[in-house]
């Protein structure tokens, strides 16, 4: 088997970037419900599990960079995309009442249309609104939907890109 290319073809990339995600998100909720510590998650996905067949489940290969970029910046920005997503929820829900995996998309969906500049941030919702479609079949992607739309409607153009951010 030969290594990767150096430089990826769009699908390819495309592709990375959705398992990068699906895959932050599971290193977000592995971080809140069992408190393992942040450099130990990313070490073992990125060295464990990208790519790698686990129990007759072939893990996908990610985008390593954006995936830690992800999981790195909710940690540490936790207080203030909590805050944000509090005050996107619906009157009366906090992001403690919710479900540790639909916490773990609202955090990484926030983190991603706040910080990743380079994701257009329509791109960006539709992404995650997959991710929760992967674990929900009930109401919680369209909370997904509404909670980042309206956490990115100051952050865009007409055109859903952040002012600066290539498409």
């Amino acid at each position: 088997m030969s290594s990767a290319p150096s430089k990826p073809s769009a699908a390819l990339d495309t592709s990375a970037r959705s398992a990068a995600r699906l895959a932050a998100v599971q290193a977000l909720y592995q971080m809140d419900v069992a408190g393992t510590p942040l450099d130990e998650i990313v070490e073992e996905f990125v060295q464990h599990r990208f790519g790698q067949e686990i129990e007759g489940s072939v893990y996908a290969q990610a985008d390593e960079a954006h995936f830690a970029e992800v999981v790195r910046g909710v940690v540490a920005e936790q207080h203030e995309i909590d805050n944000a997503v509090n005050g996107a929820l619906a009157k009366g829900w906090t992001l403690v009442r919710l479900d540790a995996t639909l916490r773990a998309i609202l955090r990484a969906g926030t983190y991603e249309i706040r910080r990743c500049k380079n994701v257009p941030v329509k791109v960006a919702i539709n992404e995650y609104v997959d991710v929760a479609h992967a674990f929900f079949e009930g109401d919680e992607p369209g909370v997904v939907n509404a909670v980042l739309d309206r956490l990115s409607a100051g952050l865009h153009k007409p055109g859903g890109a952040r002012d600066g951010a290539s498409s």
